[in-house]
């Protein structure tokens, strides 16, 4: 049973229809995915033993390690966040460590881990929270489902681009576009759950974290044995790999994971990744509050700043602050897909130019929005921001692929996930130690976020910068066709004698594929397709409320 999940039994037989693959790497990334919505469990978390009225802390139980360990009060919401903090450290780290493993045991075994992991995390996470032990919860959910979102997050991404040579960026896209649609699925389902099992002794969230393991174990584990690598040597029919003089940042070559990370070009994408997400990634964890405390009574017509407003009134724009922050999460996610679909077409040095420069832009143009009031101007440059800061997740491993080839991508692209704990650390503490030390001197609202939209203008500049400098990667570098050889014998992988028009090359082609592939390809589409709609229109009925 066990040897179903080896790489060897994973390749794919003449015929499979390669659209098969994205819908199974969808079922693990929108699982994994809610890691982004868990803020939807902190508030009921808050009053978990006061259940209507949080128990408040005294003494040495009110203190960091003392919130860990008590059984007597309730945890405050920024004990309880410290979880955002865990699942990205461990999973940059998890991607790095692992992401040679992966490569040579295959995403199928990797996916089985990660789901492992990750639902397994949520039932200790339950456990944490019925014996009131938040450091049960950080070591659930923070730790082992840390290491879970790094092997999810990444195993499909060598299959993808190695199936998807001539829409690298697409493919990729359509996975990641997961990851980020995750949460508008989980948090809406995971509101409904927790009214459902709400008790007068239970706030109902240890039941949904037992819930949602199960449910996400059956999609997960359905994604992740639906894995399918291609043979060694595959490609769609019709493809011709682009000549070298026709776009030099696209190499035919294979680089080891061990040269790759010490070139030039690995650090300066890093450095693109780490800027380009630390420009943005601090703003989401103040979207709600940052237009509230720009625009204030704007929000609902009244011309009053924010610390003026009446109770009601912050209630009202405290409603359009989260309709916001959907918004944001919407655009990130539509993002993810456009623009790594964008650069199969423009390149991927191109793709980030824009980024760049199109970001410092609007960054810079946003302090002036907001002081004439302008709150459509406002929020059209935030969701654009957002969607360049999804479609940088979704168009770096088509950058590597690039650069380095498919042989090891899985595998730099961990590498190169570091960068993304770090901008995780970086982003937040520049954003919220500028807004602290406006407040301080008195700033108003609604220039409290100036400074912040200016550095982070000078960030982008920066990541521009490390951009225009990335070159191909010299020859000398890549792998020798018998270290090459032999690198694919340790990832057991092998040639197939199959005609390539059979395995599906487009969509056109697949109704000639192996009979009922059509049929398969809808309904795989169908599981993961409704509900992100499902949660699409959740969100979006959410953000109408803006307008």
């Amino acid at each position: 049973m066990f040897a179903l999940l080896d790489k060897e039994h994973s390749i794919a037989d003449a015929g499979f229809n390669r659209w098969l693959v994205p819908p199974a790497a969808l079922a693990v990334h929108l699982c994994i995915g809610m890691a982004y919505g868990f803020s939807v469990f902190w508030l009921p978390l808050s009053k978990a033993l006061g259940i209507g009225k949080a128990i408040a802390c005294t003494g040495d139980a009110g203190s960091f390690w003392g919130q860990a360990f008590t059984t007597t009060c309730d945890w405050k919401i920024s004990s309880l966040s410290f979880m955002y903090s865990l699942f990205f450290v461990f999973l940059g780290s998890a991607a790095a460590i692992w992401g040679g493993w992966l490569e040579r045991a295959g995403p199928r075994k990797a996916g089985v881990v990660a789901t492992l992991c990750w639902c397994g995390g949520l039932v200790v996470s339950a456990l944490g929270i019925k014996t009131h032990q938040l450091w049960l919860m950080w070591l659930g959910s923070g730790v082992l489902g840390g290491i879970g979102l790094g092997l999810g997050y990444i195993s499909p991404v060598s299959t993808l681009i190695k199936w998807f040579p001539d829409r690298r960026g697409m493919a990729t896209g359509m996975a990641i576009m997961g990851f980020g649609g995750g949460a508008l699925i989980g948090s809406p389902l995971a509101d409904r759950l927790m009214k459902a099992y709400a008790t007068p002794t239970s706030v109902g969230v240890c039941e949904t974290f037992l819930t949602l393991a199960a449910i996400y174990t059956v999609f997960m584990l359905a994604g992740s044995l639906g894995y399918r690598v291609p043979a060694a040597g595959w490609a769609p029919a019709g493809f011709t790999p682009p000549a070298a003089s026709a776009n030099a940042m696209i190499t035919n070559r294979q680089v080891h994971l061990n040269r790759a990370w010490k070139t030039p070009q690995f650090w300066l994408v890093w450095i693109v990744l780490c800027l380009n997400v630390s420009a943005t990634i601090g703003i989401i964890g103040v979207a709600s509050p940052m237009i509230q405390e720009i625009f204030g009574g704007h929000l609902i017509g009244v011309d009053v700043r924010f610390t003026d407003l009446s109770v009601d009134q912050k209630k009202q724009v405290a409603t359009l602050g989260a309709a916001f922050a959907g918004l944001f999460s919407l655009f990130n996610i539509l993002g993810r897909f456009f623009w790594a679909s964008i650069s199969d077409r423009l390149g991927r040095k191109a793709t980030y130019t824009v980024f760049f420069v199109a970001g410092a832009l609007l960054y810079a143009s946003m302090p002036g929005s907001a002081s004439r009031g302008s709150v459509g101007l406002f929020v059209g440059a935030i969701c654009l921001i957002a969607s360049m800061y999804g479609g940088g997740f979704a168009t770096v491993p088509a950058y590597l692929a690039d650069l380095f080839g498919t042989q090891f991508v899985g595998a730099i692209h961990g590498r190169l996930l570091t960068a993304w704990s770090t901008a995780g650390i970086i982003g937040p503490v520049l954003v919220t130690s500028l807004r602290e030390s406006q407040q301080k001197a008195g700033v108003a609202g609604e220039h409290v976020y100036d400074q912040s939209m200016y550095l982070i203008a000078g960030l982008l500049v920066a990541g521009l910068i490390a951009n225009l400098l990335v070159q191909p990667v010299k020859a000398e570098v890549a792998m020798s066709e018998l270290q090459l050889a032999r690198e694919r014998a340790l990832a057991h992988e092998k040639a197939t004698a199959a005609s390539p028009g059979r395995n599906a090359g487009d969509l056109a082609g697949a109704a000639g594929a192996a009979s009922g592939s059509g049929f398969s390809v809808l309904l795989a589409w169908a599981l993961v397709g409704l509900p992100l709609i499902w949660g699409v229109t959740q969100t979006v009925q959410k953000i109408a409320k803006i307008f």
